[in-house]
């Protein structure tokens, strides 16, 4: 991690043990369209604390971290609402999500190929697949998610149970919601 902003840290792919892969900079996400026209990944200074023993976690067993998406700016949570105005999937805007106050991750993990771990579903899947201990998925994907789960959860991460690759801080609403100016660079166009 090299760049501190306001409140925000920008978590960079040269980072040991982590792999950018920005769905919501390119149009390969549950929109089809970019929602961010700067490919960054930021998180909160104590949530990023958390990422970096997730990282060591994730290490000790040979894989690395893949982030989708981290920081959501607020601007960027209203328009996921405005294709998908479903709260099992995305939190509504005016309550506020863990990754518009920075403190969310969306993730999975991949091994020493550079291979992504095999989950059962894509990041962003809205369908009963993507929970937490559905077993209707292959028992390869049902240990790939438990594998991930025990190293976010032992780093300190709270979970949502109805997506496998989403991990927050607990207790979100302590921290403040954030627009895009919180990351001292604009990510939404």
């Amino acid at each position: 991690m090299t760049y501190q902003s306001k409140s925000l840290i920008e978590i960079v792919g040269e980072t040991e043990g982590i792999v950018l892969d920005l769905a919501y900079a390119t149009s390969d996400n549950v929109t089809g369209a970019p929602i961010y026209t700067r490919g960054a990944c930021f998180l909160h200074p104590t949530a990023a604390i958390h990422l970096d023993r997730a990282i060591e976690l994730a290490a000790s067993l040979r894989y690395q971290l893949k982030i989708f998406d981290a920081y959501r700016p607020t601007e960027a949570q209203w328009r996921l609402w405005d294709y998908a105005p479903d709260t099992n999937y995305v939190a509504d805007p005016r309550r506020g999500s863990p990754h518009s106050r920075g403190i969310a991750v969306d993730l999975t993990l991949v091994d020493s190929n550079g291979h992504d771990l095999e989950m059962g579903t894509e990041f962003d899947d809205f369908s009963s697949a993507a929970h937490h201990g559905n077993r209707s998925i292959s028992a390869v994907a049902q240990r790939n998610r438990m594998i991930l789960l025990g190293l976010m959860s032992s780093a300190g991460w709270d979970f949502y149970d109805k997506e496998w690759w989403h991990y927050q801080l607990f207790n979100p609403r302590r921290f403040p919601l954030l627009s895009d100016r919180a990351a001292g660079t604009r990510l939404i166009g």
